[in-house]
């Protein structure tokens, strides 16, 4: 009998594991958020004010250090605000490319801070217990898919410091955090194209 090649083994593997059901449906949950971020950026645009003058606003009112800042505790703490709402900030500064660079920069640094963030929770045992429960389907997608996780949470449209500090909690090694998670970096520029074509 032949032997199966690694790529095959792995393949069985995600299969067994639910991975593609998972990829699926969480390429099904994230298509409405896209749709409904460009919906209510359209929606605000044609019916509240043009959203080119709100950014121009939010540029000329708040220093960019200030709305980086905001946009890094975000990305270091559960993701709280969209970094689409970035993304389309940065098209109306000064320099496009550069600030949106620094975002991406910024959301990979975050994602790497949430990785310790959960390494430091697992020395505290009640708040270790409560994530436990509360993030359990989480922490177990981790611990059988790794990388791939890694590789979703940075390219979809969910919270990536959620994948990295779950990432941290079960000891995931670091040096595979950060390359898998370069890919955050890939997501800006992806969602820039159509973001800045969007507000242009």
């Amino acid at each position: 009998m032949k032997k199966k090649s690694r790529l095959q083994l792995l393949h069985q593997y995600y299969s067994y594991t639910g991975f593609y059901g998972f990829l699926g449906s969480s390429l099904l949950k994230a298509i409405p958020l896209i749709v409904l971020f460009i919906g209510g950026l359209l929606a605000i645009h044609f019916y509240v004010i043009d959203v080119n003058v709100l950014l121009s606003k939010m540029t000329e009112t708040f220093p960019a250090f200030g709305i980086l800042s905001v946009f890094f505790i975000s990305e270091s703490i559960l993701g709280l605000i969209p970094p689409e709402i970035f993304i389309a900030w940065s098209s109306k500064s000064a320099t496009p490319i550069f600030h949106l660079s620094l975002l991406a920069l910024l959301s990979y640094a975050g994602g790497v801070v949430s990785y310790f963030i959960g390494k430091a929770i697992t020395k505290i045992p009640s708040v270790t217990e409560y994530l436990e429960v509360k993030m359990a389907k989480h922490i177990r997608n981790t611990r059988k898919w790794g990388g791939f996780l890694i590789i979703v949470g940075a390219l979809l449209p969910i919270p990536y410091s959620l994948t990295t500090m779950t990432a941290g909690i079960i000891n995931y090694p670091l040096k595979s955090l950060l390359f898998f998670g370069t890919l955050r970096l890939l997501r800006f520029y992806i969602y820039a194209l159509a973001i800045f074509n969007i507000v242009s």
